[in-house]
């Protein structure tokens, strides 16, 4: 078992389900959140707290960062005002208008900073390609390409960012937060409301749509 591990909680399924994994695997983990600017950034740092608190992660190994440079260059319906969070509309690899220019690249950044400081040498991320195609920065060779720069790019080259769901479709990542009995009912997936989930954003509508082909319920409230 590997000692230190930082994970990125965003508070959404992909993240608790892939927290979940890293508790198996090593010993110390470090939750790392970052606000960005997003519209349920209130809500997803209430369910990142949450999180943490299930896993017993330690105070001191809790790290939020402010990324709203983000909400300044806009570019996205997730920080940007002016452009409405839109509707579902079937599986597509068009980039949708939720995805936020270059940000998973900013996060894993911050996330390297981090474990090159503490001495991580793994970080945990829940990005998903599956039932994203979408979002570039989601991709397995994104990753590959990542992982070459932060070889060539830190001190001991030695860090490496682990993906466990990214080949996952919706229904296998709930069939892996209940098989570690994970609590659900503390994420957030919804890009347009804090109070109940819309149910028709992208985001909405893949997280329904996984625990229907799981054969579960989800435990969150849809308006």
């Amino acid at each position: 078992m590997n000692d230190h591990a930082i994970v990125l909680v965003s508070g959404g399924m992909d993240s608790l389900a892939v927290a979940a994994v890293a508790n198996e695997n090593h010993k110390t983990l470090t939750f790392l959140h970052l606000n960005y600017g997003q519209k349920t950034s209130h809500k997803e740092r209430e369910c990142f707290d949450k999180i943490a608190d299930f896993y017993n992660v330690d105070k001191n190994h809790q790290k939020i960062i402010d990324m709203n440079f983000l909400s300044q260059i806009g570019g996205s319906s997730l920080t940007d005002g002016r452009i409405e969070v839109s509707k579902y509309d079937g599986d597509s690899d068009v980039i949708p208008s939720s995805y936020v220019p270059f940000r998973n690249t900013h996060i894993i950044a911050m996330a390297v900073s981090v474990a090159e400081v503490i001495g991580a040498k793994k970080i945990y991320i829940g990005a998903n390609f599956e039932d994203s195609p979408g979002y570039p920065d989601c991709r397995p060779q994104y990753y590959e390409a990542y992982n070459e720069l932060i070889k060539q790019g830190t001190k001991d080259g030695d860090i490496k960012v682990e993906t466990p769901v990214i080949m996952m479709k919706k229904a296998e990542i709930v069939k892996l937060a209940m098989k570690h009995k994970a609590p659900l009912e503390v994420t957030w997936s919804c890009y347009a409301r804090a109070d109940k989930a819309c149910g028709e954003c992208d985001s909405c509508a893949l997280r329904l749509r996984g625990f229907k082909e799981a054969g579960e319920v989800d435990p969150i409230q849809y308006v």
